[in-house]
């Protein structure tokens, strides 16, 4: 159900920063706050190009800043975010694609933001009439809620250029754009994303491949010791739990060299290593997993990204995700290993990303 003080925030929010607009700009917001941007996303090559087109021709000082919430799970991201931070065309269509891929509003909720938009123009706080209002509603109703374009007044007072995401993806913005600069500069790629457990390292890792189609992913869950390894003195040491000399020879030396990645991944449960796993270099190389920023292993990297997570969330994630057995191996034994590991190492600080997990 929808909030109708966040509606009526939202939309005096946009008449103040806009103060041109019609009453289809702020229909045309309303539209993309249900029901995202899937109906633009059907020519990826001619979606790709005309971002790069109107980011060409983009003015210097671009109205409307770089972020903008919408009144839902989008937002709309403006195209001088791309030349300030080098976040490339292709990654803002990636996004756009996923964002018109996700599940989107209908009928009745936007007609629940339409009520809001109605009784703010009948109390004189919108910057046209109500009857205008209420005009463009109907027609707009009649016609069954088509997408709508802005007003010529609004493209003459604001050359509007963005496009709209998942306000989920917003705190990737930072990693992706980081990414983009080392890709625009390099043939291959090497991320490591660390952070402890239940930060969500896996979960990002596989959006990342979404994001980035030529994307290969190693985790770090792979390379835990060996029952015969486990003596006293290499436990003893900050995130000596994990075998990083077959992680760095098997991987990471192969990764740089350009040649195919040969590993056999050791299972916890099991405790067994299994088939031969293959892999070839990508353009993007991902490295998941706690002690993936061993000081053994941390100058392997092109980039590197802590995903800092409060222990509240970290608890309620693991007791949602793990039976009770597993929970206490978890808060007993891996979660104080990964503790002393960070503490000892000052992995954080030596990312050049911290991303604050949020939800």
């Amino acid at each position: 159900m929808a909030d109708p003080q966040s509606t009526t925030e939202f939309l005096l929010a946009q008449c103040r920063r806009y103060p041109a607009l019609r009453p289809e700009d702020l229909l045309k917001f309303l539209h993309q706050s249900v029901f995202g941007c899937g109906h633009f996303v059907t020519d990826k090559t001619a979606g790709l190009q005309l971002i790069q087109k109107e980011l060409a021709a983009l003015p210097p000082e671009n109205c409307g800043g770089n972020l903008e919430a919408l009144d839902g799970g989008f937002c709309r991201l403006h195209l001088r975010y791309l030349r300030k931070n080098g976040l490339s065309p292709q990654t803002l269509f990636n996004l756009f694609a996923l964002a018109a891929a996700s599940p989107a509003g209908n009928a009745a909720a936007l007609e629940e933001k339409l009520a809001c938009l109605l009784a703010l123009a009948r109390e004189g706080r919108l910057p046209f009439p109500y009857g205008e209002a209420a005009q463009a509603v109907q027609a707009w109703r009649n016609a069954g809620f088509p997408a709508c374009h802005h007003s010529e007044e609004f493209r003459r007072a604001y050359a509007p250029a963005y496009r709209v995401i998942r306000r989920a993806h917003v705190w990737l913005l930072p990693l992706l754009a980081s990414l983009d600069r080392q890709l625009a500069a390099k043939k291959r790629v090497i991320l490591a994303l660390e952070g402890g457990s239940a930060a969500g390292k896996t979960t990002l890792a596989a959006l990342l491949c979404q994001i980035y189609p030529d994307c290969s992913v190693f985790h770090m869950d792979d390379f835990f010791l060996r029952p015969e390894q486990r003596t006293p003195e290499r436990l003893a040491a900050p995130g000596g739990n994990v075998d990083y000399e077959r992680f760095s020879r098997e991987v990471l030396t192969p990764l740089h060299r350009g040649e195919t990645v040969q590993y056999r991944p050791y299972n916890c449960h099991t405790q067994t290593m299994g088939d031969l796993t293959e892999a070839a270099p990508r353009t993007l190389n991902i490295v998941e997993g706690a002690y993936s920023m061993h000081p053994a292993l941390a100058g392997c990297y092109d980039l590197c990204a802590f995903l800092q997570i409060s222990p509240e969330m970290q608890k309620k994630r693991i007791r949602n995700r793990n039976n009770p057995e597993a929970q206490t191996r978890f808060f007993n034994t891996w979660i104080p290993l990964e503790q002393a590991y960070f503490a000892a190492t000052d992995a954080a600080g030596r990312c050049g990303l911290i991303l604050e997990v949020d939800g």
